[in-house]
C-alpha cells in the first residue's frame, strides 16, 4: 500500500481529507505535551490553596478563626492571588511578544512552582498572602506564552484541537491537586504546598527539547522587539484591535469572575459544612472528603472542556461560549439556592464545573484569533489576565457576603449571577470560525 500523502493539483501536498492527528509532526506533538502539563502543573498549583483555605486559615488566624474571620481573610488571600495572576499574564505577554514564548514559559513554570512552594512557609495570612501573589505573577504569565506557542507550532487545520486538548490539562491539573490533598493533607496543609514545587523538573524539558516559535521568529527583529515590549499594550488599543481586545477582556472578567467568585470556594464550603456538623471533626476525615467532592469536580470539567472544543468548531466560538455561560449560571443556582443533603450536592458538583471549568476551553482557541502574531501574546496574556485583575473583586465579594450572613451558600448563588453578563458581551463579539491566523 502507498504511503504518499495526497497531492493538490497545484503540487502541495493535500491535507484536507486526514483526520486533525494526523499528518502531526512528532515535534509539534512534543510542544503541545510541554504545554499541556504546564498547564496542568499551573490549574495544579492554582488550586492547593482552595483546597487547604480552611486548616491554613484557621491555623494562622489561631483564636481569631471563623467562618466569617476565614471567609474574608481567605477572600483576601484569593483577591491577592489574582491581583498577580493579572499581572504577570499582562507582563509576560508582553515578554513573550519582546523575547520569545519558550523564555517566558520557563520564567513562569519557574516561579510559580518556587513560590508555590515557599507558602508552606507561611506564619501569618500576610506571609500566604505575598507568597500567592508571586505564584501568581508566574501562573498568570505562563497561560499566555503557552496558548501562543501552540497556536503557532500547530498548523491552522488543528490548531482548534490542539487548543481544547491543551485545556484537558485543567482538568488533570484540579484532579492532581485534589490527589495530592488526599495524599497528604493529613499530615498537614503545609505539605500540600510543598508538592507544588515539583512542576520545576519542566524546566530541563524546555531547556533541552523546545525551540522558538519560528512564527515569532520570522517576525521579529531585535530593534522591533525593543519597542514592542513598550508599546505592544497600547497597539493592542489600535482602532483595528480595540473592539477585540476590549470583548476579549470582558468575556474573561465574567468567567473568571465567576470561577473565583463561585467554584473555587466549593472545597471551603464543603469543609465549614462538614465542621459544622460535629462538634470535634476529623481533619483527615474532612481533607478526605474534600477531595474526593474536587476529583468529581474535575471529571465533570472534562467532558465540558471537550464540548466546548466541539462547539467551537461546529456552531462557532460565540455559540460554545453563550451556551456555557448559561450553563454556568443554571447550574450554580440549583446547587446553591437549596439545602441539600452531602450526597445531592456531591452529585450535583460535577454540573457546574462541566460549564463553569469547561467555558476556558474557549480562550485558548477564540484569543489567539483575534491579534496577529507580533500581538498575539500581548493581546491574548491581556484579555485573559485583565479579567483576573476585575475577578479578584469576587473573593473579595464572596467573603464579605459571608461574613454579613455566615452563610457560603447564599453567597456563591449571589456571585453566579455573574454570568448573566456574558451573553450580553457576545453581542458584540467577533466571530472567527473558519479564519487563518494573522
Amino acid at each position: 500500500m502507498s504511503t504518499k500523502q495526497p497531492v493538490s493539483t497545484t503540487g502541495e501536498v493535500d491535507l484536507s481529507g486526514l483526520s486533525w492527528w494526523q499528518g502531526i509532526t512528532r515535534y509539534q506533538w512534543l510542544v503541545l505535551t510541554v504545554a499541556w502539563f504546564g498547564f496542568m502543573f499551573d490549574l495544579m498549583d492554582s488550586t492547593l490553596y482552595s483546597l487547604v483555605l480552611v486548616p491554613a486559615l484557621r491555623d494562622l488566624l489561631g483564636a481569631a478563626a471563623t467562618t466569617q474571620s476565614i471567609g474574608w481573610y481567605g477572600g483576601l488571600v484569593s483577591a491577592i492571588f489574582l491581583v498577580g495572576w493579572a499581572l504577570g499574564g499582562v507582563f509576560f505577554g508582553v515578554f513573550a511578544d519582546a523575547y520569545g514564548r519558550r523564555l517566558a514559559l520557563m520564567v513562569t513554570i519557574l516561579m510559580y512552582a518556587l513560590f508555590t512552594g515557599l507558602s508552606a512557609l507561611s506564619h501569618s495570612w500576610w506571609d500566604l498572602a505575598a507568597y500567592r501573589f508571586l505564584t501568581g505573577l508566574g501562573i498568570g504569565g505562563e497561560w499566555a506564552a503557552g496558548a501562543a506557542l501552540v497556536a503557532e507550532t500547530w498548523p491552522e487545520r488543528s490548531r482548534t484541537k490542539a487548543a481544547a486538548v491543551l485545556q484537558l490539562s485543567g482538568g488533570a491539573g484540579f484532579f492532581l491537586a485534589a490527589f495530592a490533598n488526599l495524599l497528604v493533607g493529613g499530615y498537614g496543609w503545609r505539605w500540600v504546598f510543598v508538592v507544588g514545587a515539583f512542576p520545576a523538573v519542566l524546566l530541563w524539558v524546555m531547556r533541552h527539547f523546545v525551540r522558538e516559535s519560528e512564527r515569532w521568529l520570522e517576525t521579529t527583529t531585535s530593534r522591533k522587539t525593543e519597542r514592542r515590549f513598550s508599546m505592544g499594550l497600547s497597539e493592542v488599543f489600535a482602532p483595528g484591535l480595540r473592539r477585540d481586545t476590549v470583548v476579549g477582556s470582558l468575556l474573561a472578567v465574567v468567567a473568571v469572575l465567576g470561577f473565583w467568585g463561585v467554584t473555587s470556594w466549593v472545597p471551603a464550603f464543603l469543609g465549614e459544612m462538614l465542621g459544622r456538623s460535629s462538634p470535634s471533626p476529623d481533619p483527615a476525615g474532612v481533607s478526605r472528603t474534600v477531595s474526593y467532592a474536587s476529583m468529581l469536580m474535575t471529571l465533570g470539567s472534562i467532558p465540558g472542556y471537550i464540548t466546548v472544543g466541539w462547539l467551537a468548531d461546529r456552531m462557532g466560538r460565540k455559540w460554545a461560549f453563550g451556551l456555557f455561560y448559561a450553563g454556568s449560571l443554571a447550574s450554580i443556582l440549583v446547587t446553591f439556592l437549596y439545602p441539600w443533603p452531602l450526597s445531592v450536592l456531591l452529585g450535583l458538583l460535577p454540573f457546574i464545573t462541566f460549564f463553569t471549568m469547561g467555558i476556558f476551553a474557549g480562550f485558548p482557541i477564540y484569543l489567539p484569533e483575534l491579534f496577529p502574531t507580533h500581538l498575539r501574546g500581548t493581546g491574548s496574556g491581556f484579555c485573559f489576565n485583565i479579567g483576573r485583575m476585575v475577578a479578584a473583586l469576587g473573593p473579595l465579594m464572596t467573603g464579605s457576603i459571608i461574613r454579613s450572613t455566615g452563610s457560603f451558600g447564599h453567597a456563591l448563588a449571589v456571585l453566579g449571577l455573574i454570568y448573566l453578563l456574558g451573553p450580553i458581551v457576545l453581542i458584540f463579539a467577533r466571530e472567527t470560525k473558519g479564519q487563518m491566523l494573522r
